[in-house]
């Protein structure tokens, strides 16, 4: 009966994150208002920062929202400090990606230099880690893999793409939010 509790309430805990995520992404579907964001992909020593989120738990690239009439080189320096407590200096944009489908998006994704500081928690990001670049966390979001390998590259000029997110990254992100929690991350 133990296990049958933990899952009742693990249930119980997951649904408020779950329904406001899909709120969200079946509004901004409905509206056409694509969120612009920006990520950084901090690599030193070998490893590559990433954050645990709060609210669909998996590892990402640490990042977040332009604030109104923020340019995205500031709002990257920004974000992975309030999430992380590291401090970088962008080096180039590494791609954009223009996502169509749930939680319509348009990311900006930034080749960034390590500053200052150390691995921080916020109330946004309950873990912060390096990760070997040669070795990303099997729970890191669908979403974030293909421009980790993008700036890992180091290609010249930045690349462009278009994705779709569909019913297999929803299926995939909830697999990943659901055993990160089995396992108390």
């Amino acid at each position: 009966m133990r296990g049958a509790g933990r899952r009742i309430g693990l249930a119980a805990a997951l649904a408020p994150h779950w329904l406001r995520t899909a709120w969200l992404g079946l509004l901004r579907t409905q509206l056409g208002r694509p969120m612009e964001i920006v990520q950084g992909v901090v690599v030193r020593d070998g490893a590559v920062l990433l954050t645990l989120r709060r609210d669909l738990r998996g590892w990402e690239l640490p990042g977040g929202n332009l604030h109104p009439g923020e340019d995205a080189e500031t709002a990257v320096v920004r974000e992975v400090l309030e999430e992380t407590g590291i401090e970088v200096a962008p080096e180039g944009l590494s791609g954009a990606y223009y996502r169509t489908g749930f939680l319509p998006h348009r990311a900006r994704v930034y080749r960034c230099r390590f500053v200052a500081g150390r691995p921080t928690p916020s109330h946004e990001t309950p873990r912060v880690a390096w990760w070997p670049v040669d070795a990303p966390p099997p729970s890191l979001l669908p979403w974030c893999r293909t421009p980790l390998a993008d700036a890992l590259a180091a290609r010249p000029e930045p690349v462009e793409r278009h994705e779709r997110q569909g019913l297999r990254e929803i299926v995939e992100s909830a697999r990943i939010d659901l055993r990160a929690r089995w396992r108390g991350e």
